[in-house]
């Protein structure tokens, strides 16, 4: 295997009810703090950041509860009482109650006239009629049509006083429609469309994973490459170019790219010579992280705020890596001199995203041995992906990056023999935390691999996997859907920044005490897998 640096950069909540005294029953219930009043009095407070302006109200929609006692409250807001469409957004608290800031894409206040000159009946007839916008849906002429009076601010632009026309129908493959259209209230212009049935309703043709299912965006006559079900994660095409220095420095003046899209929900073809191709990969590879970390773990995107991340493909010349820098991923298209495809496979992409999820929790410094688990825990969750999607074209293994590997098919790493790349270490010993944190990173990878596989010989995904000890023992595994809650557990509730591997053994302890029990087989199995490793 040849060696490289490889890439750059369910939550459980347990109820203890303990016996009281019969006579404790009248006893009042503690006082629930009020997470949706403090969130409305911070916008009160905040004006700037609630984008105040006249006739502005809020309503609450849920309200997320970490366990550190931090809140996030998602509200809709109105104007006049009209429904702002894309003026949502999320006051983060912090467990006493105090302002963190807001999520949110309004930019600016809301400020428009509120009075249509386009009546409704008109509006209706418009979006009804065949247009660029409707695709050839076939309009069930005995249901019936809503008509609302709304504000359109979404994609950023400048909000405009809309009628919003929803109409249900048939789409073209037989998925039912409930479409809803947007027409200019002042002007008669018609805006956009947008299906409001989230079904898998497009498909692309990926580099690395053959035909794979997508849920494009329907809107302004074209199908772009996002996903409103995951936050609307999106991808775009770099062409190219590369970040300045102060992106790299300062995280301003970044290029976005263009977002990719298409006339008839279809992307790629399966090769380099369509650009839409690499960004398939990409796209599917955000969504199943995104899933798989909903399913798993309860995760709700990167933030846990339900929002979603751009993806950057074709990013610079022959640029064989990928990366995250705290807001989106970026994936090179590598260097085929050198054997090296674009680097957009399944678990690439969930290694970049999952190092967005490491930031946003335990935050492990970059660097010493911090570092190394920094990376490991996203070649860790890269690979859960990986057997997640349950892809016949990638199945999951143990082989990080092995798909862009277009000369050999070994990748970047391997988890079970981390040292078969020449570079990345097997076992704990002092001074590792000098080594590149690629390659500490397989400390980690290796006690993963047998916690979740154990040691010997065994075929994964169609690849032969070997696995020896440090200490010359042999570790039974526990599956790797435990050895993931683990793993998931520790990061999220023990681990902080600076946490090395002698503490991811006591983090990873303690997460396998609260799930499973101490002296469990869980439990049991975690040191032995440490020990194996020669994290004592």
């Amino acid at each position: 295997m040849r060696s490289a640096a490889g890439f750059a950069a369910v939550a459980i909540a347990t109820l203890v009810v303990s016996g009281v005294p019969t006579n404790a029953s009248s006893a009042p219930a503690p006082k629930r703090p009020s997470y949706e009043a403090a969130a409305m009095k911070a916008l009160k407070a905040h004006p700037g950041a609630a984008r105040a302006a006249d006739g502005q109200t809020f309503q609450v929609r849920e309200t997320i509860l970490d366990k550190d006692g931090s809140s996030h409250v998602r509200l809709d807001r109105t104007i006049d009482g009209l429904r702002v469409v894309g003026g949502d957004l999320v006051v983060h608290q912090d467990r006493r109650l105090g302002f963190e800031g807001v999520s949110q894409t309004l930019s600016r206040p809301v400020d428009l006239p509120t009075t249509a000159r386009v009546n409704g009946r008109s509006a209706e007839a418009k979006a009804l009629a065949k247009n660029k916008l409707n695709h050839g849906i076939r309009r069930d002429e005995d249901a019936e049509v809503e008509t609302e009076l709304v504000i359109d601010a979404t994609r950023g632009k400048a909000p405009r006083l809309a009628w919003e026309v929803i109409s249900a129908g048939t789409q073209r493959d037989g998925t039912p429609s409930r479409l809803a259209t947007y027409v200019d209230a002042r002007t008669g212009q018609l805006i956009r469309a947008e299906q409001q049935i989230h079904t898998a309703e497009g498909d692309g043709q990926s580099l690395y994973s053959g035909t794979v299912q997508l849920d494009p965006n329907l809107d302004e006559g074209k199908y772009w490459l996002e996903s409103l079900s995951r936050g609307k994660s999106w991808t775009s095409d770099m062409n190219g170019a590369s970040d300045s220095i102060f992106c790299t420095l300062f995280g301003w003046g970044c290029r976005l790219g263009s977002q990719i899209t298409s006339t008839d929900a279809h992307f790629g073809d399966g090769t380099n010579g369509n650009r839409e191709s690499a960004g398939v990969d990409a796209q599917y590879g955000a969504n199943m992280t995104w899933d798989y970390y909903k399913s798993a773990h309860g995760r709700n995107g990167i933030w846990n705020d339900g929002r979603g991340a751009l993806s950057r493909v074709h990013y610079g010349q022959n640029y064989v890596n990928a990366f995250w820098d705290g807001k989106k991923m970026t994936y090179g298209d590598g260097d085929t001199t050198k054997g090296f495809g674009p680097l957009v496979s399944l678990d690439v992409a969930g290694h970049e995203m999952s190092h967005g999820v490491t930031q946003n929790t335990a935050n492990l410094t970059y660097s010493g041995e911090s570092g190394g688990l920094n990376e490991a825990t996203s070649d860790i969750f890269g690979s859960m992906v990986e057997f997640y999607a349950a892809n016949p074209n990638d199945p999951g293994d143990y082989f990080v990056g092995e798909e862009f590997d277009v000369a050999q098919h070994d990748g970047f790493r391997r988890m079970d023999q981390p040292s078969a790349d020449g570079k990345s270490v097997d076992c704990w010993r002092a001074g590792v935390g000098d080594v590149d944190v690629h390659y500490s990173s397989g400390i980690g990878n290796h006690f993963f691999y047998l916690l979740a596989e154990g040691s010997g010989i065994k075929t994964i995904g169609g690849r032969q996997h070997g696995s020896t000890t440090c200490n010359g023992s042999t570790v039974a595994g526990i599956g790797r859907a435990k050895a993931g809650a683990i793993w998931y557990r520790a990061l999220t509730v023990y681990m902080t920044s600076s946490t090395n591997y002698a503490g991811a053994r006591t983090a990873t302890l303690n997460a396998a005490r609260d799930l499973y029990g101490a002296g469990s087989t869980e439990h049991n199995a975690v040191a032995s897998a440490w020990s194996a490793v020669n994290v004592l």
